[in-house]
């Protein structure tokens, strides 16, 4: 990490605002919820709501099952090994940014690894969101669903069809990965 300070020294990002913490909890925990709700259409592998460890921003991750071929690495502060083993596997992930860097305001973001052929040109909901050719990635920005009329379901969309949009491109097994709207917490029951 560039210019690292350990903890113990760190004097100089000090402050704390604790509004601005508490209503970035309270965004957390609705992302949260609604990222919990898009996670029980899936039955393939699929990564728990978390707070990501590369970054700051909660993620959840759809997995196609099959190997994705090898991850060229290059990411900034993390090792190519890490990597690697992260996009193994074809991948559909989703998640919040707090903003900072290339977005430097709150969004919801998804893309896919390895991106598919025509991904960045897919016609992905709400009419907000957009392909971020920089980033590689579909952004939608949390304004747009705060000022919405339904927020839930605005980011609802935006998480299926940017998912939809990478399994189709991708030719993923859809049939045999997704299932209809569960409830988070109670297992489907085993026919």
């Amino acid at each position: 990490m560039a210019d690292a300070v350990p903890f113990r020294e760190d004097t100089v990002h000090s402050a704390y605002d604790p509004d601005s913490a508490n209503r970035f909890w309270r965004i957390l925990l609705a992302s949260h919820e609604v990222f919990s709700h898009f996670r029980t259409t899936f039955l393939g592998k699929v990564s728990p709501v978390h707070f990501f460890w590369g970054s700051f921003d909660l993620a959840v991750t759809r997995f196609s099952g099959r190997r994705a071929p090898l991850h060229p690495g290059g990411v900034p502060h993390l090792p190519d090994a890490v990597v690697r083993e992260a996009y193994s596997h074809e991948v559909s992930s989703a998640g919040f940014w707090p903003g900072g860097g290339a977005i430097d305001y709150p969004a919801f973001y998804s893309y896919a690894y390895p991106a598919p052929e025509g991904y960045s040109h897919a016609r992905v909901q709400p009419a907000q969101a957009f392909f971020s050719d920089d980033l590689g990635e579909f952004i939608l920005p949390y304004d747009a669903v705060r000022a919405a009329h339904d927020p839930k379901a605005l980011l609802m969309a935006f998480l299926q069809s940017t998912y939809a949009a990478a399994a189709d491109l991708a030719h993923w097994d859809r049939d045999a990965l997704e299932c209809g709207l569960g409830h988070c917490g109670i297992p489907r029951a085993v026919e």
